[in-house]
Protein backbone atom coordinates (compact mmCIF):
# COMPACT_ATOMS: atom_id res chain seq x y z
CA UNK A 1 0.00 0.00 0.00
CA UNK A 2 1.53 3.10 -0.93
CA UNK A 3 1.94 6.26 1.42
CA UNK A 4 0.18 8.97 1.95
CA UNK A 5 2.57 10.98 3.50
CA UNK A 6 4.48 11.19 0.52
CA UNK A 7 1.84 12.42 -1.89
CA UNK A 8 1.52 15.87 -3.38
CA UNK A 9 -0.18 18.45 -1.93
CA UNK A 10 -1.76 21.65 -3.32
CA UNK A 11 -1.52 24.80 -0.98
CA UNK A 12 -3.38 27.69 -2.67
CA UNK A 13 -1.04 28.43 -5.63
CA UNK A 14 1.73 26.51 -5.08
CA UNK A 15 2.25 22.01 -5.10
CA UNK A 16 4.52 20.61 -2.66
CA UNK A 17 5.90 17.51 -3.30
CA UNK A 18 4.82 15.20 0.33
CA UNK A 19 3.13 16.09 3.40
CA UNK A 20 6.00 16.84 5.62
CA UNK A 21 6.58 20.40 6.99
CA UNK A 22 9.47 21.29 9.37
CA UNK A 23 8.30 23.34 11.69
CA UNK A 24 9.75 27.20 12.24
CA UNK A 25 12.41 27.11 15.07
CA UNK A 26 13.84 30.18 16.33
CA UNK A 27 17.71 29.81 15.99
CA UNK A 28 18.58 33.15 18.08
CA UNK A 29 21.88 33.69 15.88
CA UNK A 30 20.64 36.90 13.97
CA UNK A 31 22.30 40.68 14.39
CA UNK A 32 19.92 43.37 14.23
CA UNK A 33 17.49 40.98 13.09
CA UNK A 34 19.72 40.05 9.88
CA UNK A 35 20.36 36.14 8.98
CA UNK A 36 23.61 34.75 9.53
CA UNK A 37 25.53 32.42 8.45
CA UNK A 38 24.47 29.60 10.68
CA UNK A 39 21.16 30.23 8.80
CA UNK A 40 22.62 29.85 5.82
CA UNK A 41 23.83 26.39 6.08
CA UNK A 42 19.85 25.81 8.49
CA UNK A 43 17.87 26.03 5.83
CA UNK A 44 19.94 24.51 3.01
CA UNK A 45 20.29 21.43 4.80
CA UNK A 46 16.80 21.02 5.26
CA UNK A 47 16.50 21.25 1.60
CA UNK A 48 18.15 18.03 1.46
CA UNK A 49 16.06 16.62 4.26
CA UNK A 50 13.19 14.92 1.94
CA UNK A 51 10.53 17.37 3.91
CA UNK A 52 8.34 19.08 0.65
CA UNK A 53 8.21 22.53 3.01
CA UNK A 54 10.68 24.21 5.24
CA UNK A 55 9.14 27.37 7.37
CA UNK A 56 11.99 29.41 8.61
CA UNK A 57 11.81 30.44 12.30
CA UNK A 58 9.29 33.47 13.77
CA UNK A 59 10.40 36.53 12.20
CA UNK A 60 9.97 40.27 13.51
CA UNK A 61 8.17 42.43 11.62
CA UNK A 62 9.61 45.48 13.49
CA UNK A 63 12.83 45.69 15.82
CA UNK A 64 10.43 45.19 19.09
CA UNK A 65 8.27 42.45 17.96
CA UNK A 66 11.53 40.37 17.75
CA UNK A 67 11.13 37.59 20.42
CA UNK A 68 14.60 37.89 21.80
CA UNK A 69 17.79 40.37 20.46
CA UNK A 70 19.19 37.41 18.21
CA UNK A 71 15.73 36.61 16.68
CA UNK A 72 14.92 37.12 12.64
CA UNK A 73 13.68 40.54 11.72
CA UNK A 74 12.01 41.59 8.42
CA UNK A 75 12.27 45.34 8.81
CA UNK A 76 14.69 46.33 6.98
CA UNK A 77 16.82 45.85 3.79
CA UNK A 78 19.86 44.62 5.28
CA UNK A 79 17.10 42.02 6.56
CA UNK A 80 15.73 41.43 2.78
CA UNK A 81 19.35 41.18 1.67
CA UNK A 82 20.18 38.68 3.46
CA UNK A 83 17.69 36.50 3.35
CA UNK A 84 17.95 36.67 -0.55
CA UNK A 85 21.43 34.93 -0.12
CA UNK A 86 20.00 32.09 2.46
CA UNK A 87 17.19 31.19 -0.11
CA UNK A 88 19.68 31.04 -2.90
CA UNK A 89 21.42 28.29 -1.19
CA UNK A 90 18.83 26.18 0.15
CA UNK A 91 17.69 25.82 -3.62
CA UNK A 92 21.08 25.22 -5.34
CA UNK A 93 21.30 22.08 -3.82
CA UNK A 94 17.62 21.34 -2.46
CA UNK A 95 15.25 17.90 -3.16
CA UNK A 96 13.42 18.88 -6.46
CA UNK A 97 10.22 20.59 -5.32
CA UNK A 98 11.31 21.78 -2.17
CA UNK A 99 9.63 25.17 -1.09
CA UNK A 100 10.75 27.45 1.86
CA UNK A 101 8.18 29.64 3.82
CA UNK A 102 8.39 32.15 6.41
CA UNK A 103 6.86 32.98 9.55
CA UNK A 104 5.84 36.36 10.20
CA UNK A 105 5.28 37.33 13.86
CA UNK A 106 5.39 39.73 16.44
CA UNK A 107 6.03 38.67 19.99
CA UNK A 108 4.64 41.62 21.84
CA UNK A 109 4.56 41.33 25.91
CA UNK A 110 6.55 38.00 25.63
CA UNK A 111 9.32 39.97 23.49
CA UNK A 112 12.84 41.17 24.88
CA UNK A 113 14.04 38.01 26.12
CA UNK A 114 17.42 36.80 26.57
CA UNK A 115 18.72 33.95 24.03
CA UNK A 116 17.10 30.34 24.90
CA UNK A 117 20.58 29.05 26.21
CA UNK A 118 20.30 32.53 28.86
CA UNK A 119 18.41 31.09 31.36
CA UNK A 120 19.42 33.64 34.39
CA UNK A 121 16.46 35.74 33.64
CA UNK A 122 13.07 35.71 31.44
CA UNK A 123 13.42 39.84 30.40
CA UNK A 124 16.44 41.40 28.81
CA UNK A 125 16.12 45.09 30.18
CA UNK A 126 17.04 48.28 27.40
CA UNK A 127 19.89 48.36 29.42
CA UNK A 128 21.49 45.09 28.31
CA UNK A 129 20.24 45.82 24.42
CA UNK A 130 16.40 44.40 25.12
CA UNK A 131 12.92 46.93 24.80
CA UNK A 132 9.84 47.55 26.21
CA UNK A 133 7.30 45.41 25.20
CA UNK A 134 3.48 46.16 24.11
CA UNK A 135 0.48 44.15 24.14
CA UNK A 136 -3.12 44.55 24.40
CA UNK A 137 -3.39 45.36 27.48
CA UNK A 138 -1.14 46.06 30.45
CA UNK A 139 -0.84 41.95 31.63
CA UNK A 140 2.60 40.76 31.86
CA UNK A 141 2.96 37.25 30.60
CA UNK A 142 4.48 35.55 34.13
CA UNK A 143 6.53 36.90 36.89
CA UNK A 144 9.44 38.62 36.91
CA UNK A 145 8.85 40.21 33.47
CA UNK A 146 7.62 43.92 33.23
CA UNK A 147 4.06 44.17 31.67
CA UNK A 148 3.67 45.73 28.63
CA UNK A 149 2.83 49.12 27.51
CA UNK A 150 -1.17 48.67 26.62
CA UNK A 151 -1.23 49.48 23.11
CA UNK A 152 -2.59 52.87 21.72
CA UNK A 153 -4.60 52.65 18.53
CA UNK A 154 -1.78 54.27 16.65
CA UNK A 155 0.50 51.45 17.71
CA UNK A 156 -1.89 48.99 16.36
CA UNK A 157 -2.42 50.76 12.74
CA UNK A 158 1.66 50.36 13.15
CA UNK A 159 1.76 46.98 13.38
CA UNK A 160 -0.67 45.94 10.95
CA UNK A 161 1.36 48.19 8.37
CA UNK A 162 4.53 46.43 9.49
CA UNK A 163 2.78 43.04 9.13
CA UNK A 164 2.10 43.95 5.89
CA UNK A 165 5.58 45.40 4.72
CA UNK A 166 7.21 42.17 6.23
CA UNK A 167 4.81 40.40 3.57
CA UNK A 168 6.18 42.59 1.14
CA UNK A 169 9.69 41.79 1.62
CA UNK A 170 8.97 38.60 1.94
CA UNK A 171 7.37 38.32 -1.38
CA UNK A 172 10.22 40.11 -3.11
CA UNK A 173 13.00 37.81 -1.53
CA UNK A 174 11.41 34.92 -3.11
CA UNK A 175 9.48 32.56 -0.38
CA UNK A 176 6.76 30.45 -1.69
CA UNK A 177 5.27 30.64 1.61
CA UNK A 178 4.07 33.14 3.90
CA UNK A 179 2.63 32.52 7.22
CA UNK A 180 1.17 34.57 10.26
CA UNK A 181 2.03 33.69 13.39
CA UNK A 182 -1.24 33.96 15.09
CA UNK A 183 -0.51 31.31 18.16
CA UNK A 184 2.05 30.53 20.75
CA UNK A 185 0.73 33.43 23.33
CA UNK A 186 2.41 36.33 20.85
CA UNK A 187 0.65 39.42 20.09
CA UNK A 188 -1.87 38.01 17.53
CA UNK A 189 -3.08 35.43 19.74
CA UNK A 190 -2.91 37.75 22.60
CA UNK A 191 -5.26 40.19 20.94
CA UNK A 192 -7.72 36.98 20.08
CA UNK A 193 -7.58 35.50 23.58
CA UNK A 194 -9.17 36.63 26.66
CA UNK A 195 -6.37 35.66 28.98
CA UNK A 196 -4.74 38.27 27.96
CA UNK A 197 -6.45 41.20 26.05
CA UNK A 198 -8.68 42.68 28.72
CA UNK A 199 -9.18 46.04 26.25
CA UNK A 200 -13.20 47.89 26.38
CA UNK A 201 -12.62 49.10 23.03
CA UNK A 202 -13.15 47.85 19.44
CA UNK A 203 -9.99 46.49 19.37
CA UNK A 204 -11.26 43.75 22.57
CA UNK A 205 -13.59 42.59 24.55
CA UNK A 206 -16.47 39.95 22.91
CA UNK A 207 -14.51 37.13 20.59
CA UNK A 208 -15.93 39.17 17.66
CA UNK A 209 -13.62 42.53 18.94
CA UNK A 210 -11.12 40.17 19.71
CA UNK A 211 -11.05 38.80 16.30
CA UNK A 212 -10.72 42.36 14.64
CA UNK A 213 -6.92 42.60 15.14
CA UNK A 214 -5.82 39.49 13.94
CA UNK A 215 -8.58 39.66 11.02
CA UNK A 216 -7.34 42.98 9.84
CA UNK A 217 -3.26 41.68 9.76
CA UNK A 218 -4.96 38.70 7.72
CA UNK A 219 -6.32 41.39 5.49
CA UNK A 220 -3.24 43.91 5.12
CA UNK A 221 -0.99 40.53 4.60
CA UNK A 222 -2.90 39.06 1.76
CA UNK A 223 -3.17 42.52 0.05
CA UNK A 224 0.58 42.55 -0.27
CA UNK A 225 1.16 38.87 -1.10
CA UNK A 226 1.17 37.90 -4.94
CA UNK A 227 -1.01 35.44 -6.47
CA UNK A 228 1.75 32.69 -6.61
CA UNK A 229 2.71 32.53 -3.12
CA UNK A 230 1.20 30.33 -0.53
CA UNK A 231 -0.77 32.13 2.73
CA UNK A 232 -0.70 30.63 6.26
CA UNK A 233 -1.57 31.26 9.94
CA UNK A 234 -0.41 29.05 12.50
CA UNK A 235 -3.32 29.08 14.92
CA UNK A 236 -4.36 27.89 18.73
CA UNK A 237 -6.82 25.47 19.21
CA UNK A 238 -6.45 25.81 23.04
CA UNK A 239 -5.33 27.87 25.88
CA UNK A 240 -5.78 24.95 27.78
CA UNK A 241 -7.36 27.18 30.41
CA UNK A 242 -11.06 27.61 31.44
CA UNK A 243 -11.37 31.03 30.45
CA UNK A 244 -9.10 30.88 27.25
CA UNK A 245 -9.82 29.99 24.05
CA UNK A 246 -11.04 26.65 22.93
CA UNK A 247 -11.51 24.55 19.71
CA UNK A 248 -14.62 26.18 18.81
CA UNK A 249 -12.73 29.20 18.73
CA UNK A 250 -10.09 27.80 16.28
CA UNK A 251 -12.36 26.70 13.95
CA UNK A 252 -13.99 29.92 13.80
CA UNK A 253 -10.66 32.00 13.37
CA UNK A 254 -9.87 29.95 10.66
CA UNK A 255 -13.18 30.17 8.82
CA UNK A 256 -12.93 33.67 8.83
CA UNK A 257 -9.10 33.20 7.73
CA UNK A 258 -9.99 31.22 4.84
CA UNK A 259 -13.03 33.91 3.35
CA UNK A 260 -10.24 36.25 3.55
CA UNK A 261 -7.63 34.52 1.00
CA UNK A 262 -5.56 32.75 3.92
CA UNK A 263 -5.33 28.88 1.95
CA UNK A 264 -4.12 26.76 5.13
CA UNK A 265 -3.69 26.98 8.86
CA UNK A 266 -1.22 25.37 11.05
CA UNK A 267 -3.10 24.37 14.40
CA UNK A 268 -0.98 24.46 17.13
CA UNK A 269 -2.12 25.23 20.85
CA UNK A 270 -1.11 26.60 24.36
CA UNK A 271 1.59 29.45 25.31
CA UNK A 272 -0.85 32.57 26.13
CA UNK A 273 0.45 31.84 29.92
CA UNK A 274 3.38 30.50 32.13
CA UNK A 275 2.58 26.92 31.84
CA UNK A 276 -0.12 26.77 29.52
CA UNK A 277 1.75 24.11 27.31
CA UNK A 278 0.98 21.16 29.77
CA UNK A 279 3.06 18.08 27.77
CA UNK A 280 0.25 15.53 26.47
CA UNK A 281 1.95 13.02 24.60
CA UNK A 282 3.19 12.67 21.25
CA UNK A 283 0.54 14.31 18.48
CA UNK A 284 -1.31 16.21 21.25
CA UNK A 285 -2.80 18.47 18.98
CA UNK A 286 -3.88 15.94 15.63
CA UNK A 287 -7.44 15.85 16.85
CA UNK A 288 -8.00 19.53 17.10
CA UNK A 289 -6.63 20.06 13.84
CA UNK A 290 -8.85 17.15 12.96
CA UNK A 291 -11.95 19.66 13.82
CA UNK A 292 -10.43 22.48 12.26
CA UNK A 293 -10.52 20.90 8.84
CA UNK A 294 -13.36 19.16 8.92
CA UNK A 295 -15.77 22.20 9.98
CA UNK A 296 -14.03 24.68 7.66
CA UNK A 297 -12.34 22.46 4.66
CA UNK A 298 -9.12 24.76 5.08
CA UNK A 299 -6.01 23.11 4.30
CA UNK A 300 -4.74 21.86 7.85
CA UNK A 301 -1.53 21.13 9.04
CA UNK A 302 -0.73 19.93 12.64
CA UNK A 303 2.28 19.87 14.80
CA UNK A 304 3.05 18.44 18.45
CA UNK A 305 5.49 15.99 19.33
CA UNK A 306 4.73 13.86 16.30
CA UNK A 307 7.97 11.82 16.03
CA UNK A 308 7.93 8.62 14.43
CA UNK A 309 6.84 8.30 10.64
CA UNK A 310 3.53 5.93 11.07
CA UNK A 311 2.25 8.66 13.20
CA UNK A 312 2.51 11.11 10.88
CA UNK A 313 1.40 8.76 8.00
CA UNK A 314 -1.65 7.96 10.32
CA UNK A 315 -2.83 11.46 10.63
CA UNK A 316 -2.42 12.25 6.81
CA UNK A 317 -3.83 9.06 6.01
CA UNK A 318 -6.99 9.55 8.25
CA UNK A 319 -8.13 12.62 6.52
CA UNK A 320 -7.60 13.96 9.87
CA UNK A 321 -4.75 16.30 8.56
CA UNK A 322 -3.79 17.43 5.06
CA UNK A 323 -0.26 18.19 6.43
CA UNK A 324 2.12 17.34 9.22
CA UNK A 325 5.16 19.46 10.65
CA UNK A 326 7.98 18.78 12.87
CA UNK A 327 10.28 20.31 14.38
CA UNK A 328 12.57 18.85 17.31
CA UNK A 329 12.88 15.35 14.78
CA UNK A 330 14.56 17.22 12.16
CA UNK A 331 16.99 18.58 14.47
CA UNK A 332 17.92 15.52 15.96
CA UNK A 333 18.18 13.54 12.08
CA UNK A 334 18.35 15.96 9.57
CA UNK A 335 17.32 13.03 7.47
CA UNK A 336 14.31 12.47 8.64
CA UNK A 337 12.32 12.66 5.35
CA UNK A 338 14.87 9.41 4.15
CA UNK A 339 14.21 7.82 7.08
CA UNK A 340 10.58 7.89 7.07
CA UNK A 341 10.32 7.36 3.14
CA UNK A 342 12.41 4.02 3.55
CA UNK A 343 10.14 3.16 7.19
CA UNK A 344 6.93 3.72 5.03
CA UNK A 345 7.70 1.78 1.97
CA UNK A 346 7.92 5.16 -0.02
CA UNK A 347 10.73 6.04 -2.70
CA UNK A 348 12.71 9.42 -2.19
CA UNK A 349 16.11 9.29 -3.74
CA UNK A 350 19.08 11.71 -1.88
CA UNK A 351 21.36 14.12 -3.35
CA UNK A 352 23.84 12.03 -5.77
CA UNK A 353 26.16 13.07 -3.65
CA UNK A 354 24.68 10.83 -0.58
CA UNK A 355 23.76 7.94 -2.84
CA UNK A 356 26.00 5.27 -1.47
CA UNK A 357 23.75 5.44 1.85
CA UNK A 358 20.85 4.07 -0.14
CA UNK A 359 18.62 1.70 1.95
CA UNK A 360 20.26 -1.26 2.00
CA UNK A 361 23.63 -0.11 0.41
CA UNK A 362 25.60 -0.23 3.31
CA UNK A 363 25.88 -2.61 7.12
CA UNK A 364 25.29 0.44 9.22
CA UNK A 365 21.83 1.38 7.20
CA UNK A 366 18.85 1.98 10.20
CA UNK A 367 15.90 -0.73 10.82
CA UNK A 368 13.30 0.89 9.02
CA UNK A 369 10.69 -1.12 11.02
CA UNK A 370 12.49 0.25 14.03
CA UNK A 371 11.95 3.81 13.00
CA UNK A 372 8.56 3.22 11.35
CA UNK A 373 7.46 1.96 15.41
CA UNK A 374 8.48 5.39 16.79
Amino acid sequence: MSSKLFTPLHIGPIEVPNRIAISPMCQYSAQDGTASDWHLQHVTRFGMSGAGLAVMEATGVEPIGRISPGCLGLYSDENEKALVRVLEMARKYALPGFKVGIQICHAGRKGSTPLAWDRSSPYQPPERGGWETIGPSALTFQDGIPPPREMRVEDIQRVIAAFAQAAERASRAGFDVIEIHAAHGYLIHQFHSPLSNKRDDEWGGDAERRLRFPLAVAEAVHAKVPSHVALGARITSTDFADDGLNVDDAVRLAGELKSRGVDYACVSSGNIIAGGRPATGPGFNIDRAAKVKAETSIVTRTVGYIAGPQMAEDAVASGKVDQVALGRAFLDDANWGWHAAEALGATLDPPPQFMRIKPGSWPGARDSRAMSAG
